[in-house]
């Protein structure tokens, strides 16, 4: 079973002017991101604007994304709904072409109970080989995954691990202490990755596993190496690196993700267009706030 670490990407996915997928763009970002040193690819998450996404499109980006990374990184795909019959199609057909992993999210909308929660991630393990990743994030779904049914999960067989983006550290540092260290000293990986780029740094202080980032969309090579210095236990490198990109971290979330950030790379010239609706433009009052974000971390934009 596989264990991650490091700084994986939350790929966004390149629009035309006209919102048609620009698939070019996405291989170029690929491409880009292996080149700059990132540990692995999450392509169709929230970042990719997933849920906008017809099934041949999500199909063709999850053939890029692997052709590309060629076994080199990981690729892992998110095929999370608030359907478990949904669900599990999107992984089946994920791991048909080639997913390495699947990025699972707590079911949105409806609401689940804890045991709810249990039988989804169970009945997804029971129906694909496919390695798991939770991603929790109560902000989005309305659910946050405790740290008794996180324990829970972890004992699913093909479960590695959680992105945790509950923004609340002392959550992850239980999860850290009481489910992940058992995990392991089973001989069972269960990694721990931030979910928030600004929580980086601490979480890999209490014994985290790296970040599925937004903003090394822009910057791989600089979460990388926050990463790799944090890994290492090399905090007073990892503070200046930390401290480096705070004010990126802070910008690429001053409205809804990935807005911001895809604003940002058109910015800076890498491929990734308008976002679809429900999203749209950033607002006009915050152009200057992320170009002085951007600035602050010693990014140049046109």
């Amino acid at each position: 079973m596989m264990e991650l670490r490091g700084a994986f990407t939350a790929l966004v996915t390149p629009m035309h002017a006209d919102g048609t997928v620009d698939y070019e763009g996405f291989r170029t970002l690929v491409r880009f991101q292996i080149e700059k040193g990132i540990h692995g690819l999450v392509p169709l998450g929230t970042t990719g604007e997933t849920p906008t996404l017809e099934r041949e499109e999500q199909d063709k980006l999850i053939e890029i994304a692997v052709q590309e990374a060629a076994g080199r990184v990981p690729v892992i795909v998110g095929v999370g709904s608030n359907s478990t019959s949904h669900t599990i199609q999107n992984a089946k057909r994920a791991r048909s072409l080639g997913a390495d992993a699947v990025l699972v999210v707590t079911p949105y909308y409806n609401k689940p109970t804890n045991e709810g929660i249990i039988r989804h991630f169970t009945a997804i393990a029971d129906a694909t080989d496919a390695p798991i990743l939770i991603y929790n994030i109560a902000s989005r779904t309305g659910k946050n995954i405790d740290v008794p049914t996180m324990e829970k999960l972890s004992l699913i067989p093909t479960v590695i691990g959680v992105k945790e983006a509950s923004g609340d550290l002392a959550q992850m540092g239980d999860i850290i202490q009481s489910v992940a260290k058992p995990r392991r000293a089973q001989g069972k990986p269960f990694a721990v990755l931030s979910g928030d780029d600004a929580f980086t740094l601490a979480l890999c202080a209490l014994g985290g596993d790296g970040v599925v980032s937004v903003v090394s969309n822009l910057v791989p090579d600089r979460v990388s190496r926050l990463a790799e210095a944090c890994l290492a236990g090399d905090f007073a490198k990892a503070r200046e690196f930390h401290y480096s990109l705070l004010p990126l971290f802070k910008g690429a979330f001053i409205e809804t993700n990935p807005i911001p950030i895809k604003t940002a790379m058109g910015w800076s010239g890498l491929p990734a267009g308008p976002c679809r609706l429900p999203l749209c433009e950033l607002e006009a009052a915050n152009v200057p706030k992320l170009k002085a974000a951007l600035e602050a971390a010693g990014i140049n934009v046109k």
